[in-house]
């Protein structure tokens, strides 16, 4: 258990049968959701961007896992949220919300928080979210969280607040109404996955121009299963491009008033 550069790590903490057990309700929430008529593809914002683009701008979409922050806010200019833009995701989800899983995982994040020295104020956590990534799959350069008032969740207000693409409540909205007013703070992503079962997909930060270390970073640490790496939810960060096997994760965010 360190603390490198702005994030936190704890090597192998969730046994091999507390990871199999996720894997395997992760994936029967999936089957369960498209037997029911569902789809379980990864949305940014609400949309899938991949989709979106191929079909208003007929072409398919270059991934934009090896671009940076600045070229992307160039390739959409300043004055637009670049997280709603050119960002493309490529896995499959399913929520979890369990207690015996907070409970299990909730402790990693208290400690995390106090030993890396954040001590951010948070008392919500979202649901779980259970990712599939399979060969070609990835997640483009993408910050969880907003440091500000923006990052705020709104009320959603049936028949008042919109509905993204496919109907459902967007991004950035939610009915709950411990999530309303509140920003994510803390963001956690787990290694569910046995070593030698997936190539490629490797966790990897941008801590930005400015930061005092090494500007890019990829995070070895998570490869060991079972092990958690917890950080802002304002650090830039992806998942790179799976080429062998698939790739099992487990994330989660905490929820706190905005940073003042």
């Amino acid at each position: 258990m360190q603390v490198q550069n702005s994030y936190y790590f704890f090597k192998s903490a969730l046994t091999p049968d507390q990871c199999k057990k996720i894997i395997d309700y992760g994936v029967s929430e999936m089957t369960n959701i498209k037997k029911d008529g569902g789809s379980t593809e990864a949305t940014t914002f609400g949309d899938n961007h991949k989709q979106a683009f191929e079909k208003e701008e007929g072409k398919k979409v270059i991934p934009q896992h090896d671009k940076t922050i600045e070229e992307l806010k160039s390739q959409v200019g300043e004055d637009k949220d670049i997280q709603q833009e050119r960002y493309v995701r490529d896995s499959e989800v399913s929520w979890l919300a369990d207690k015996w899983l907070y409970d299990l995982i909730h402790p990693f994040l208290h400690e995390a928080n106090n030993k890396a020295g954040w001590g951010y104020e948070w008392d919500f956590s979202e649901s779980f979210q259970f990712t599939k990534y399979v060969k070609g799959g990835f997640y483009g350069w993408h910050a969880d969280g907003n440091s500000c008032n923006f990052g705020k969740y709104k009320r959603w207000i049936p028949g008042v607040s919109p509905k993204d693409s496919k109907g459902n409540i967007p991004r950035g909205y939610s009915e709950n109404k411990n999530m309303i007013g509140k920003v994510r703070k803390l963001s956690m992503t787990i290694n569910l996955n046995e070593p030698g079962e997936y190539d490629g997909g490797n966790l990897k930060f941008d801590f930005g121009p400015h930061a005092a270390g090494k500007r890019f970073h990829e995070v070895e640490e998570i490869r060991p299963q079972g092990s958690i790496i917890v950080f802002p939810s304002y650090v830039y960060h992806q998942v790179t491009p799976i080429t062998r096997g698939t790739r099992y994760s487990l994330v989660l965010w905490s929820l706190g008033k905005p940073f003042r």
